[in-house]
């Protein structure tokens, strides 16, 4: 087990109640946005009845979500225009922004070349439009500019992934190329939940689903056992 989240009132608002999850390596998940959030420290635990969270076994608190980027987690928004990038920045920059962001992040004062090559990388691997690396993040298609913001985390090396409704907002032919890398991810031992509210995404890359209602987990399904009939049973009765 690598995260497990336990609580009656895990946040201070009224949507967190009666959480229990656990998070095994090498898996894919369906969970909800509010308990990435204070996994992640972007959001705050309540104080008296926030429950438990622990990362490998030993309770913590991550209060600021540097606490929980420097232990290996990171959280991919579902909002990229408002906290995704840095829109007026090139894809090169925005990636290195990433990577100052870790704990030794920000002692690499890399000259430009160094940062290219380490945007490079990511650029080749999420098929980033290559033949924009110099227009401003702004300039991209919607699926370009959510492919930097994965990227943006992923230069971090992360062993955890929170992927915050990942293909909202992208063009159709982008979907299936970012599922192949949240697959991808999974297949190299990293611990991944993805937060979608559509359906054949959740059956697409999922291992296990849990299914959220009113701030509860209500339902979980492998993975082979999981219908779109079962699922929207679940969230609704």
């Amino acid at each position: 087990m690598i995260v497990s989240v336990a609580g009656d009132r895990l946040g201070n608002y009224s949507r967190s109640r009666r959480l229990s999850c656990e998070i095994q390596r090498r898996e894919s998940h369906s969970g909800r946005t509010e308990i990435a959030k204070i996994v992640y420290g972007a959001l705050k635990r309540n104080l008296i009845n926030g429950g438990m969270i622990k990362l490998h076994g030993k309770p913590i608190r991550f209060r600021v979500p540097k606490q929980a980027i420097n232990a290996g987690i990171c959280y991919i928004t579902e909002d990229r225009k408002l906290n995704g990038f840095f829109e007026t920045m090139r894809i090169d920059d925005n990636v290195y922004v990433g990577k100052l962001a870790t704990k030794v992040g920000w002692r690499l004062l890399l000259p430009r070349v160094v940062r290219n090559k380490l945007a490079g990388y990511w650029v080749h691997r999420l098929k980033i439009s290559a033949l924009q690396r110099k227009a401003r993040i702004v300039e991209l298609s919607g699926g370009n500019q959510q492919k930097v913001v994965i990227a943006k985390s992923l230069v971090q090396e992360p062993s955890i992934i929170f992927f915050d409704e990942p293909t909202r907002g992208v063009d159709v032919a982008t979907i299936p190329e970012i599922h192949a890398q949240i697959r991808r991810l999974a297949e190299e031992g990293k611990a991944v939940v993805v937060i979608s509210s559509y359906l054949p995404e959740i059956l697409a890359i999922s291992d296990r689903i849990l299914v959220a209602r009113l701030g509860r987990i209500v339902a979980e399904f492998d993975a082979a056992d999981a219908t779109e009939e079962r699922i929207m049973y679940a969230a609704i009765h």
